[in-house]
């Protein structure tokens, strides 16, 4: 069984040009490493050592025809929506009433990251699943993130703009009258904002975590500190806590937001350079236990890595951080809980607060807390295995916590 909705689009493959793989072979060729001494352990960043034999692999041995045959096993489409170039990926749904749903990903993910979800959420009989449980599949790349290429005339982007985008995209372009959201990351807030301004035309969103929408605004938020102080009388199990997670994050989200177009100039022209500030995040933000390739194989990191360099795509990737603050939320209401569709979150203990210490903790930190109170959440699920990656690292789970979430909210 299949869903009755007649797809209004025609599939365009992914194709990367020969030229593009040559040039970024050549490049890789050329890397002049820096001094690294003493760097061993990562604790300066990433080690030179394990980015040079990436680097290696990424010129001579990483085969990007076969990552790109794999993911062309998908539909994938290319439209403009309110004159932005979209690219999406989609598996069509197989069961009596499969719903739309829509998946967005965040920074550094590229589409690439929902790939472990998408068969079971589509067809779950396939997977021994209820097909009353099947999603037709819809997995998009922001705007600026990878394909269809680099974004132009959109120097504005950010996660609500790209909100109005999705809406656009499902209701207009697609003829969906109605239709789900899950994200992680930056696709999380933008899934919030879907849940907020379009209640009525969702089903209900599910994410992976749960941002206030107005977390990127006010003259300091990109200071990651701002919220948790070091103080003299803290658990000391506290403050390692917030030193730690200061670590994961505070620089990657002051750069972001104060200076990302420095950065971009050697990120662009450098794959060594692109794949060294992605890798840091895909290590730090994992649930690794120390060897990232324990989640992402060296294939894997260079598939994710090849999707943003043959796009030039750094540059506004980064972007949507400062422009969350420069053109700040604002809300579309003045109704409680400000998220009012339906919300099921899937939360990891690799990621906790500061003392905070089980899944079970978390689940009754966040229905408690502040953050709590800004979502009609209706499914809070959290889960000891699994990093920021979700999707990625702890599929089965992500999979059955939005059907949870989504049971008997079905037309």
């Amino acid at each position: 069984m299949s869903t009755p909705h007649a797809f209004p689009l025609t599939p365009v493959p992914i194709h990367v040009p020969d030229e593009v793989l040559d040039d970024l072979r050549a490049r890789l060729a050329l890397t002049r490493p820096p001094l690294d001494e003493g760097n061993e352990d990562w604790s300066y960043g990433v080690p030179d050592g394990y980015l040079r034999e990436l680097v290696a692999y990424w010129r001579d041995g990483y085969d990007w025809r076969k990552a790109e045959a794999a993911i062309n096993v998908y539909e994938h489409y290319q439209v403009s929506v309110a004159d932005v170039p979209v690219h999406f990926m989609r598996k069509p749904g197989r069961g009596p009433r499969p719903i739309p749903l829509i998946l967005t990903h965040g920074w550094p993910w590229t589409f690439w990251h929902w790939s472990k979800v998408i068969d079971p959420l589509a067809d779950p009989a396939a997977f021994g699943g209820d097909p009353a449980d099947a999603f037709d599949v819809i997995v998009p790349s922001l705007p600026g993130f990878g394909f269809p290429g680099p974004l132009t005339g959109f120097p504005d982007v950010n996660f609500w703009k790209v909100s109005d985008l999705w809406h656009t995209l499902m209701t207009e372009t697609l003829g969906y009258e109605k239709y789900a959201a899950g994200g992680c990351d930056i696709g999380g807030i933008v899934s919030s904002q879907l849940g907020h301004k379009y209640a009525g035309e969702l089903y209900g969103i599910h994410i992976g975590s749960g941002l206030p929408l107005d977390f990127f605004t006010g003259p300091r938020a990109w200071d990651f500190a701002r919220n948790r102080p070091l103080t003299d009388d803290q658990p000391a199990d506290v403050r390692a806590r917030i030193v730690e997670l200061d670590h994961r994050s505070a620089c990657h989200l002051a750069v972001h937001m104060l200076d990302g177009a420095t950065l971009a100039h050697g990120l662009s022209d450098s794959p060594a350079g692109l794949l060294a500030w992605l890798l840091e995040r895909w290590n730090a933000w994992s649930d690794n236990g120390g060897d990232v390739e324990t989640v992402f194989t060296k294939d894997d990191l260079l598939t994710h890595a090849t999707i943003y360099w043959v796009n030039n795509s750094i540059a506004t990737s980064m972007r949507y951080y400062a422009n969350a603050n420069r053109y700040p939320w604002a809300p579309a209401h003045d109704r409680t809980p400000v998220v009012q569709a339906p919300v099921g979150l899937t939360f990891v203990t690799y990621e906790n607060p500061p003392g905070i210490h089980t899944a079970a903790e978390r689940v009754q930190a966040f229905k408690t807390g502040p953050q709590g109170g800004w979502f009609n959440h209706v499914n809070v699920n959290a889960h000891d295995h699994g990093g920021h990656f979700i999707p990625w690292e702890n599929p089965d789970a992500w999979v059955n916590d939005l059907r949870r979430t989504f049971h008997g909210r079905r037309p």
